[in-house]
């Protein structure tokens, strides 16, 4: 056959069968388990003014200067499709009023990202993420209850094993300051060695140079100082605040002062859950505290922390996909039993049970295809079965079958 001319976007894929039924189970599993912490779902915008994201990613950040899906719409509005959630998250808490009351606003919410990238392994240019936000939360613990959380997520679908979850402290602004000058004298002095990329971040955002993926930048980063020694008493206390409070919750870790977030709004906790099972795409969930993020969207100062994480990648961990659901194969056998047929087959779907009715073909056929859904069970209504008020219940795993009243259907196959 012909390959179809039309194809899907590249860059973006279809979900149905297994792979769909991965995805939902990630989402319903994350939905579940975050609603046990007390978090409440919100959905926002899939595009939003594009100030959203420029004014808190950062104007020189990769995702605004080269993966972000922005246009101009009718109205000469610039809007962008969303790179991420947290931003519309903190948007939606200053637009709606809710800054003020009820805080913290513990928000979790799932659904499609979109950035302008290369496609490679379980990563797309529309993706989708699951996300946690402690919103107007200052103490350390509310740091690690998020963590907790995420964690909780991937025990549940059976994940955890093989991922190890790296935190490091951003400190507060004294400490970053401070920080910041060391690193700055320290890159200096070997500038000439830096990528050119990591040259202009020197002047603008050194901290991001111990992101960079660039292999002499690495060599450098390695000597590096670290964040340590410029900690003030109170960021010092809050780092250690966190790591109690993840001790409590059970939650395992290793510290690395490498994990950075380079934005001015991000402060203190930094965390990333890292596998080796997906190969070059390691970090599977990650987050930090963001208690400048809101202030940038014109409201007040709330301290907020969160984590996001994809979809796809947690997917792909996943030993098996959710089998699907095994029907009942509701057979009508003659034009008589059509309606009882029918009458049975709602019956069966109100008290929460699976069933299918064909549309046409006799008993062999109809017979083939209830195997080829590979339902559990079949029920047959012919016009003997009609006068007495009954159907034949076949096993189709054990082979058996019976007489039941069509009254009692129901009862005996939920």
């Amino acid at each position: 056959m012909a390959k179809p001319d039309l194809q899907p976007a590249r860059g973006t894929h279809d979900l149905i069968g297994e792979e769909f039924r991965r995805h939902h189970h990630v989402i319903d599993t994350a939905r579940r388990i975050s609603a046990l912490y007390g978090f409440e779902e919100w959905a926002t915008p899939i595009f939003e003014d594009t100030r959203v994201f420029a004014r808190t990613l950062g104007e020189t950040s990769d995702v605004v200067t080269k993966e972000m899906y922005t246009f101009e719409d009718r109205g000469g509005e610039s809007v962008t499709l969303r790179p991420e959630g947290t931003a519309g998250a903190c948007r939606a808490l200053v637009t709606n009023g809710l800054t003020q009351t009820n805080l913290p606003r513990k928000v979790f919410y799932a659904g499609p990202m979109f950035r302008y990238e290369r496609p490679q392994k379980g990563r797309y240019r529309q993706f989708h993420q699951i996300g946690c936000e402690v919103m107007g939360a200052a103490e350390p613990l509310a740091d690690a209850e998020v963590i907790a959380c995420g964690w909780h997520i991937q025990q549940a679908l059976g994940i955890d094993q093989g991922a190890v979850l790296e935190i490091n402290t951003l400190g507060d602004g004294p400490s970053r300051e401070a920080y910041r000058a060391a690193l700055v004298a320290y890159f200096q002095a070997s500038a000439d060695r830096l990528s050119e990329e990591s040259r202009t971040r020197l002047e603008k955002n050194p901290l991001r140079i111990l992101d960079s993926k660039d292999a002499g930048d690495k060599a450098l980063v390695a000597d590096a100082p670290t964040i340590e020694a410029h900690l003030t008493e109170a960021a010092s206390a809050f780092y250690a605040g966190v790591k109690r409070a993840l001790d409590r919750f059970g939650v395992p870790y290793r510290e690395n002062p490498r994990i950075v977030r380079g934005l001015d709004y991000y402060s203190h906790t930094a965390f990333e859950f890292v596998t080796d099972r997906l190969g070059a795409q390691g970090t599977v969930m990650a987050g930090g505290r963001y208690d400048g993020l809101v202030e940038e969207m014109g409201g007040p100062p709330t301290p907020s922390v969160g984590w996001a994480a994809g979809v796809e990648r947690l997917s792909m961990l996943l030993e098996a996909a959710p089998a699907a659901p095994r029907p009942v194969a509701v057979i009508p056998v003659g034009e008589a039993a059509e309606a009882a047929a029918l009458d049975a087959v709602q019956s069966l779907r109100r008290a929460g049970v699976v069933a299918e009715v064909g549309y046409k073909g006799n008993l062999k056929r109809r017979m083939e295809r209830a195997n080829r859904l590979g339902a559990r069970a079949a029920v047959i209504i012919g016009d003997e079965e009609l006068a007495e008020g009954v159907a034949q219940l076949r096993d189709l795993d054990a082979g058996t079958q019976e007489r039941v009243p069509l009254a009692e259907l129901a009862a005996r196959l939920i």
